[in-house]
């Protein structure tokens, strides 16, 4: 089993997340209530928003040299769709969004686990920040200075989805800068914003400085001052109903973890 992908696809419907949780006899939820490390063993599925790729893969190879019983299964998609996933059922353990509004959503629906309200609170705990960065491919073939070019004739913009939060902060920094641009594509998570710019299907893209680091020399980043108007934090909880909570908890406790923030940050995440 420890050679199962850990990546689950953005596009899983909950019926499929569901039977992933629970159609292995040696690896399912927690069979092992001890916190202490090295002592949890079961499937840990952790849902966590698209910009957070590479951190929670490089976390997950941590986790599981820390936990050698336990398989981490990543699931990363848009946060909204996460949400509206779990909301539906999906079995996570673990929900990290990309703002706070989408983790009110499952808060609203299905709730998150009692044990997590009772020590942490409603929203979730608030565990790195992000701001938004224009990407642009290399060489920059359209001449893209700063945010008010993305509204030149000609410029071909890709933008999140409004609903993502990625999308919600794109309003507005465009607000803050009184532009209306009309991208030629919205995408469901900023990462597929990046890959539009990465192929060079498009002059530009709004996404997280996270981002743009992760994609090295694919794409430049240029910064822009209406980025300051708006700051995403990202928060972290335990569902309501997960199927491993003593998992999710350990889990929780890395990502909060000195090794955690170390992790995020070398990403280009501010931490709290």
């Amino acid at each position: 089993m420890r050679d199962a992908p850990r990546r689950l696809g953005a596009a899983l419907t909950a019926i499929t997340l569901a039977l992933t949780a629970c159609g292995s006899e040696d690896i399912g939820p927690d069979t092992d209530a001890g916190g202490a490390e090295g002592d949890l063993t079961g499937r840990l599925t952790v849902f966590a928003a698209a910009s957070l790729t590479d951190v929670f893969e490089e976390l997950a190879e941590e986790f599981e040299a820390r936990e050698p019983g336990a398989e981490v299964v990543l699931n990363f998609a848009g946060s909204t769709e996460l949400a509206t996933q779990i909301n539906s059922g999906a079995p996570a353990d673990v929900f990290a969004a990309a703002d706070t509004s989408t983790m009110d959503q499952v808060v609203e629906g299905e709730g998150l686990a009692g044990e997590w309200v009772a020590e942490h609170g409603e929203g979730g705990a608030i565990f790195a920040t992000n701001t938004m960065e224009i990407a642009v491919p290399p060489g920059n073939p359209a001449g893209i200075e700063d945010l008010d070019d993305l509204a030149a004739d000609g410029v071909s913009v890709a933008f999140c989805a409004e609903e993502a939060p990625c999308g919600a902060a794109t309003l507005t920094v465009l607000e803050a800068a009184g532009l209306d641009v009309a991208p030629v594509t919205y995408e469901e998570n900023v990462r597929a914003v990046l890959t539009k710019v990465e192929l060079g299907e498009v002059d530009a893209g709004l996404v997280y400085v996270t981002d743009v680091d992760a994609a090295g020399t694919a794409v430049t980043g240029i910064s822009f001052p209406e980025a300051d108007e708006v700051v995403n934090d990202y928060p972290i909880a335990v569902p309501a109903g997960a199927p491993s909570p003593a998992l999710a908890a350990a889990w929780i406790d890395l990502v909060l973890s000195e090794t955690g923030a170390s992790v995020l940050t070398e990403a280009g995440f501010g931490t709290p």
